[in-house]
């Protein structure tokens, strides 16, 4: 996996644990978990591009 792909995975990653935390510590956020699910798919994206 190229090195943006790479960053761009481990964002996704990041942004998982913070919405996490964030819904434990405040409670859900629709838009919030929406926002990250678009960006789970655009790294998968990425990533299949990337193999191909």
């Amino acid at each position: 996996m190229p090195g943006s792909a790479k960053a761009m995975a481990g964002c996704t990653v990041g942004g998982l644990v913070l919405a996490t935390a964030y819904t434990v510590a405040l409670g859900s956020s629709g838009w919030l978990w929406f926002a990250w699910v678009v960006l789970a798919l655009v790294t998968l994206g990425v990533v299949t591009a990337r193999r191909w």
